[in-house]
């Protein structure tokens, strides 16, 4: 029972210490992973007992929701308009960087083996995105370069896990062949890819159940942990079936999915996601003792040398490989569009080079894959302390520096066109509306009331007019701030102080016994709902 007390209270101070990051990120602007980070380090230090990182509870329960989330927030289509760079970065740098650390581990570190090199290569080649996007989206990041660290961010991590398997393989006395990993590897991609699509479509099938909130939600949590056992069932990638299936489900949501459903899947994965990520990021920090405490066995020149090499690949290659391939030539550039004719995509200038090339951010990934590493694997705690160096180096090095080098870059998203194309869409559905009333008029139902159809019209005129209003505004803007006018914040003011009246109503009639607190929930959403589209408008 004692033992007990102990981990609940751990996970109390974890919490409060997670949701006091948060509010001290939000105050200062700095990113909430490297300052967790930070924390769980010293933490480490502390007396008492630290927890330790078991790979395997990371790779089965913690990265598929983490994965998933990210897809189901991912744009499908986007992605896939930017596939070249984003193979380019997920697939073909990460293996180039396995194969550069297991070179530069075989060259110049003593004793070390090809294979081992490429084992710690493939762990801390993937580059975790949660730092770099929460960092990215404040700091108002264009959405091109958001939409490639997302897509690298989704596939890398199936990359390194399947080199990783075959590395660990030739280190177990199969022998390290090029040929046999291309093959692993592309039937590991594969199969994964068919699992991801299997579980996506039978979550299609559960439509009917997905219009209950509550249905919803457990289909949706247990998602990724379905897509990930049924490819690791079949020895295939789990992760990439996971990125699958949180792709197509999340382009399919809109169309397969109720609007309260789709509300309170949000809200819950946000809090999944905000939950794990602060509890992943503490524990990064307190492995350090453990991993600098079986480091004696080494010689010091033996331990800077491998550190250089780990660090070195994974800091100098990334921006190297998206120098050399932007310097490829127009064709290499192209792709081919759905409608059959070649188009060439917009290739990267020299500042979203930079910004592309500090957001590289190692995570926990990275730890948890060196930490499978078996016993026999040759130098299994020197490589696990390169990789937790390239981690700390890149998670507090570029995680806390990555802001404010995309402020001085001047790189951010143009705030007029994003609302411009949110607005246009706005009102294309107003119209869309309004025509589909037409047509019921039209018809003559005699269920249907010439009024009830008169008042609808003129809500939804009013609702047009608002965002045409709202798009002359948005064409004059001669910058890419969102353009503001005084009758425009004060409507807003005034809808505020409506709904505010409304709540503090609601309030006096529940506390004078004539609502009940079930009917005060109710009313009350309506209203939020009502307030989250006044600001989003």
């Amino acid at each position: 029972m004692h033992d007990l007390e102990s981990v609940l209270l751990f996970v109390l101070i974890a919490a409060a210490v997670i949701v006091a990051t948060r509010w001290l990120s939000r105050r200062t602007g700095l990113p909430s992973a490297a300052l967790l980070t930070i924390i769980g380090i010293i933490y480490a230090y502390l007396p008492g007992q630290n927890i330790p990182l078991d790979p395997e509870v990371i790779l089965t329960f913690v990265i598929p929701p983490l994965l998933y989330n990210a897809a189901l927030d991912s744009s499908l289509i986007d992605i896939r308009r930017n596939m070249r760079t984003v193979i380019s970065l997920s697939v073909l740098l990460v293996a180039v960087t396995a194969l550069l650390v297991g070179v530069g581990f075989h060259l110049w570190v003593a004793g070390a083996t090809l294979a081992a090199g490429v084992a710690l290569g493939a762990a801390i080649a993937p580059p975790d995105p949660v730092a770099a996007l929460a960092v990215g989206r404040r700091a108002g990041l264009p959405g091109n370069l958001i939409t490639l660290i997302q897509g690298e961010g989704l596939l890398n991590d199936a990359t390194a896990l399947t080199i990783l398997a075959v590395a660990v393989a030739s280190v177990d006395g199969e022998g390290f062949s090029f040929p046999t990993a291309i093959g692993r590897f592309v039937i590991s991609a594969a199969g994964g890819v068919v699992a991801g699509v299997v579980v996506a479509y039978a979550v299609r099938l559960l439509r009917h159940l997905r219009d209950d909130p509550i249905s919803a939600n457990a289909i949706s949590l247990v998602t990724p942990f379905a897509a990930y056992l049924l490819a690791e069932s079949v020895h295939v990638s789990g992760v990439l079936a996971v990125v699958i299936a949180g792709l197509i489900v999340g382009h399919d949501a809109p169309r397969h999915s109720s609007g309260a459903s789709r509300l309170q899947t949000s809200a819950v994965w946000r809090l999944v996601d905000f939950v794990l990520e602060g509890f992943v990021f503490l524990l990064i920090g307190q492995q350090l003792p453990k991993v600098v405490d079986r480091l004696h066995v080494y010689e010091t020149q033996t331990v800077v040398i491998a550190v250089a090499v780990s660090v070195g690949v994974a800091l100098l290659l990334r921006p190297l490989w998206l120098v050399l391939t932007q310097l490829l030539p127009a064709r290499m550039h192209s792709r081919l569009g759905g409608d059959g004719v070649r188009r060439e995509d917009r290739a990267l200038n020299r500042k979203e080079v930079v910004a592309l090339s500090w957001a590289g951010t190692r995570g926990v990934i990275s730890l948890a894959a060196v930490f499978t590493l078996h016993d026999n694997v040759p130098d299994r705690d020197l490589l696990q302390f390169c990789a937790f160096v390239v981690v700390l180096v890149t998670l507090l090095g570029q995680g806390l520096t990555f802001a404010p080098l995309v402020r001085r870059l001047g790189l951010r998203a143009n705030k007029a066109d994003l609302a411009r194309e949110r607005n246009e869409a706005r009102s294309a559905a107003v119209r869309a509306a309004i025509d589909r009333l037409d047509e019921i008029q039209a018809a003559k139902h005699d269920h249907v009331e010439d009024r009830a159809i008169e008042s609808m019209q003129k809500q939804l005129t009013v609702r047009l007019e608002r965002y045409r209003r709202r798009l002359d505004l948005l064409e004059q803007a001669e910058s890419d701030e969102m353009p503001t006018s005084p009758q425009y914040e004060a409507a807003l003011a005034v809808r505020r102080e409506v709904i505010s009246a409304q709540r503090e109503e609601l309030l006096r009639w529940r506390d004078a016994g004539n609502l009940t607190d079930e009917g005060l929930r109710v009313l009350e959403r309506e209203l939020d709902h009502e307030e989250r589209l006044a600001e989003r408008s």
